[in-house]
């Protein structure tokens, strides 16, 4: 192997000036080049950028691959080498199975061997499909967050955070070499000024050995040699500084472009999370109005038809609260008892003196002809009937009116 050991030497000498240079700075025992406050401001900002970045990055991969037990972790952090294999390899990676989809197969399976035909054997069909949709729209929440948010971070942090983290090394060594040289010259310019003083001294040419006259004066001259080296070397590092000080000072204010892109990322995971939880809450309240249809059959007089979410907005005392203030009309002649099969919702009217107005919170499909559809945020008007069911309503849209359920709404004053 052909060695350069010109080169060698000088790299080998170089190094060995800058930790000297290092060394005497962290002593304070040699003088160090400061940066402008702004520059300084710019660098704390890039560091704080990059700490955030990777602690943003590591919570939204817990969050999106969550591993509550120890024994999993081997596993976990299989599954994440081979991300980064594909991902080097510039392959797409394989879809898993996630953990909802599991959920559903075992489910599904106990089904057929349980019996499908039975009341359990269908809740665990219905249950599975439900978490086999849970389960994809995970799956897909999970791809759109690693693509719109996770790969922007993992590019910063392997791609412009690197390069910044190499121009800030060069200046540094950029740094050292000119306080080295200023340093140098300080030290020439010292020797050529003790050299001239004691060349101007009067010389005894009496003496034996006159000679040292003419050594001060040579080495006044190589001194004023050094100190016009010293001189051409600072001024070359001083331009080589300004330089990469200049280049460096470009990509830290770069930074201000990476904050609006995870901005922009930052939106769009916010976006897929909402659809996420969306699509989880309208399967789960379709499933739930599943089995409360089911149940109702299979367990008579424990279900009265209310298949509405058990976990309501409101508490039964804000209900109970809620319904007291609500007008309420006169009895229907012919009405029932339970204040629904013999409703003529036609017949109905509003009553004389005052209605409430309430909000609809969340979206609301009509189970059969006598209960009113509801859309988010639309206001409609409401009032109670004798006998009805304290968890419903009676709503008026326009000309439309029907049965609403009190847990989608907001009651307005």
């Amino acid at each position: 192997m052909d060695f350069n050991m010109k080169k060698l030497a000088s790299d080998a000498g170089i190094f060995f000036t800058r930790a000297v240079q290092f060394t005497e700075e962290k002593f304070g025992q040699a003088e160090k080049t400061e940066l402008d406050a702004h520059f300084e401001n710019l660098l704390a900002r890039a560091d704080s950028t990059k700490n955030w970045t990777e602690k943003i990055l590591r919570q939204t991969e817990v969050l999106l691959q969550p591993n509550p037990r120890p024994r999993c972790q081997f596993l976990a952090n299989s599954a994440r080498v081979e991300e980064f294999l594909y991902e080097k390899l510039d392959r797409k990676v394989p879809s898993r199975v996630t953990n909802g989809e599991l959920l559903a197969q075992y489910m599904s399976e106990a089904a057929n061997e349980l019996g499908p035909e039975t009341p359990y054997g269908k809740t665990l069909i219905k249950v599975g499909e439900t978490e086999k949709r849970l389960g994809a729209a995970e799956r897909d929440f999970i791809h759109s967050a690693s693509i719109n948010f996770l790969t922007p971070l993992r590019n910063f942090l392997e791609g412009d955070w690197r390069t910044i983290s190499k121009e800030r090394r060069i200046l540094q060594n950029r740094r050292l070499d000119l306080d080295a040289s200023k340093a140098r010259l300080k030290k020439a310019k010292a020797a050529e000024a003790k050299a001239a003083c004691e060349g101007d001294a009067v010389p005894d040419f009496q003496e034996t050995r006159p000679r040292n006259y003419i050594l001060s004066a040579s080495a006044s001259a190589l001194w004023s040699d050094e100190v016009d080296k010293a001189e051409q070397e600072l001024r070359v590092a001083q331009t080589e500084f300004d330089r990469q000080a200049e280049v460096t000072r470009l990509l830290l204010e770069g930074i201000s472009s990476t904050h609006v892109n995870h901005l922009r990322c930052l939106q769009e995971f916010v976006e897929s999370q909402a659809t996420y939880y969306a699509q989880c809450y309208r399967h789960m309240l379709d499933l739930q109005k599943q089995l409360g249809s089911t149940q109702g059959v299979i367990f008579p007089g424990t279900f009265v038809g209310n298949t509405e979410p058990a976990s309501s907005p409101l508490s039964s005392a804000s209900l109970a609260t809620a319904a007291a203030t609500i007008p309420v009309v006169p009895t229907v002649v012919g009405m029932s008892s339970t204040g629904e099969a013999a409703i003529s919702l036609d017949d109905v009217a509003p009553p004389a003196s005052g209605t409430r107005k309430a909000r609809v919170l969340y979206d609301y499909e009509a189970g059969d002809s006598s209960e009113l559809a509801l859309l988010a945020d639309e206001l409609i008007t409401v009032y109670s009937l004798p006998g009805m069911d304290p968890d419903w309503l009676i709503g008026e849209r326009g000309n439309r009116k029907g049965k609403v359920p009190v847990t989608y709404l907001e009651l307005l004053s």
